[in-house]
């Protein structure tokens, strides 16, 4: 037998699944039937638990005493603190400790509102505004501009990808796998630009078409929240976005806020040193709202 456990000694889950193998069957499936659904173990009665595990409320409350409380009262409260804990736990890794899952909606727009504050203005200190120039002037008479980013770091720059189409930049926004950004790079010279958007720095496939398409002459810019990554190292011309990247959601809005100040400065210099030179195009559909511009 078991040697009872004393009452909280050890997460309550836990010590369940570590006493499985030594229960009767019978107490087995109780066991099981917790670890199944945590959530409803921690609020259900003993009756409503015991029929779920095909057995009877005298056998779920031995159980009890087996993992060193007192009664089934005591188990289910431990169970219930355990399950707020763990969600807590899971709320701060995801999305971090500035907001709780109790703050109010205003509360949590006053948040927001004041994270992407601090977040630009954190960030106008920490954009090196020469490189950002830099990569302006190279977009700028480029024949083609190639951009990539995954997931979330896609958005600032489809956006930018857009807005270039819109001045009149040939630009192409790459979203395929490995395999076809390793055949867009055979198309590469040093008439094209390729521009990446990689907050941790860290992904593979982006440090790898750096490389390729620097091997093909072509001039490359990174923009990143990482210094001294392998993505920020990689490229000719290399734009920190002013806020580094981070583990929680809050963070990753931060990040998300400095993305869309550098690319937005990114083309509308572009756009200030296509205009200002009449050998390139610059045009304005009026698409996007604005006056028209031949």
């Amino acid at each position: 037998m078991t040697p009872e456990i004393p009452a909280a000694s050890l997460p309550v889950l836990q010590t369940l699944r570590d006493a499985l193998a030594d229960l009767t069957p019978t107490l087995r499936r109780v066991a099981e039937e917790i670890l199944d659904d945590p959530l409803a173990a921690g609020s259900t009665s003993i009756t409503a638990l015991a029929r779920r595990a095909g057995t009877n409320p005298t056998t779920v409350s031995r159980l009890a005493p087996r993992l060193g409380y007192s009664g089934f009262p005591e188990l289910r409260s431990a169970i219930a603190l355990e399950n707020g804990r763990n969600a807590q736990s899971g709320w701060e890794r995801d999305i971090g400790g500035e907001i709780s899952p109790e703050e109010s909606a205003v509360d949590v727009l006053d948040i927001l509102a004041g994270t992407a504050a601090r977040a630009l203005r954190d960030a106008v200190s920490g954009i090196d505004v020469e490189r950002v120039e830099q990569a302006a002037r190279a977009i700028a008479g480029a024949e083609r501009v190639h951009l990539y980013g995954e997931w979330g770091d896609s958005v600032a720059l489809r956006e930018m990808h857009m807005r270039l189409q819109r001045i009149g930049v040939a630009a192409w926004f790459l979203d395929a796998g490995p395999v076809t950004l390793h055949a867009v790079c055979n198309t590469l010279t040093a008439q094209d630009v390729v521009v990446v958007l990689n907050r941790s720095g860290e992904d593979d496939v982006t440090a790898r078409l750096l490389r390729e398409a620097s091997a093909r002459g072509a001039t490359t810019v990174a923009l990143h929240g990482m210094p001294g990554s392998p993505v920020a190292d990689g490229a000719e011309i290399s734009v920190f976005s002013g806020i580094r990247n981070g583990e929680v959601w809050t963070s990753y809005y931060s990040g998300r806020a400095s993305d869309t100040l550098v690319t937005s400065l990114l083309w509308v210099l572009v756009a200030q040193y296509r205009s200002s030179d009449n050998s390139m195009r610059y045009f304005d559909d009026g698409m996007l709202g604005g006056r028209r511009r031949g």
